[in-house]
């Protein structure tokens, strides 16, 4: 079952950009039991392996806009450490039940934002560069993406989208390797310091690797709205199960 969950998440992440932190932390916490803190540093680390076996592809593609990746992690990485030093710091079981609810609720909240831009559709990027804000936009997004493991691919295409002049194919390039750098580093810290199931991450990596490089290669032939609305959807359920559980 986890072979299949991780090929499964890293299809969806190869084919839409989004999902990988979103999809994997709640489903280990609401279908195996893991507690939300090792559930969510599984998550990061399994999301950092699968987005650096395809970021070589947007690197060559050129679909990277290094200038605004680098502003973007001056806020992220700072806000990235905030998170993960929360969520260890509130990794008792007295905190178990309002970490459910912040995680159901950031969960369903990014999703939702997704199935607004997906349903609507993207707006043509805008020429003036608003870059001043990505700092603080990514200081925010880190800070979610190392508590919660959630909102990287959704919230960071929707700010790079409105406050940049990028294409959508930069922006999702651009983002990919934004979620990659803060991936890394929360992986990374929850990696060293024994946050997250050992078994569970190896089964999840062995079928996120090829998941994502399938979905990597059919997203150049395979229109991604009907799966990101599907995403968004499934997404919206999850989170609200989990806030659920919280408070009841």
């Amino acid at each position: 079952m986890p072979f299949f969950i991780g090929f499964a998440i890293a299809l969806a992440v190869g084919l839409t950009g989004v999902g990988a932190g979103s999809i994997t932390a709640p489903m280990l916490i609401l279908f195996f039991a893991i507690s939300p803190a090792n559930a969510v540093g599984t998550a990061l680390i399994f999301a950092a392996v699968i987005k650096l076996v395809v970021a070589p592809m947007y690197l060559l593609r050129k679909q990277v806009s290094l200038r605004v990746l680098t502003i973007l992690c001056v806020g992220g990485l700072p806000g990235v450490l905030l998170g993960v030093y929360l969520i260890g710091a509130l990794n008792v079981k007295h905190y178990e039940r309002a970490l459910f609810v912040i995680l159901g609720t950031t969960i369903a909240a990014t999703a939702m934002y997704s199935l607004y831009r997906t349903l609507h559709r993207v707006k043509q990027p805008q020429q003036a560069e608003r870059y001043g804000w990505l700092p603080l936009i990514g200081l925010g997004i880190g800070s979610e993406v190392g508590f919660s493991s959630a909102g990287a691919g959704a919230l960071g295409s929707l700010a790079l989208l409105n406050l940049t002049p990028l294409t959508p194919a930069r922006v999702v390039g651009t983002d990919m390797l934004f979620g990659l750098a803060l991936s890394f580093v929360g992986g990374g810290i929850n990696l060293t310091s024994g946050h997250y199931d050992h078994d569970m991450l190896w089964k999840l990596i062995t079928g996120g690797i090829a998941g994502v490089l399938i979905g990597a290669n059919l997203s150049a032939v395979l229109p991604p709205r009907p799966l990101r609305v599907a995403l968004s959807v499934w997404l919206s359920f999850v989170g609200l199960q989990l806030a659920w559980r919280g408070v009841f």
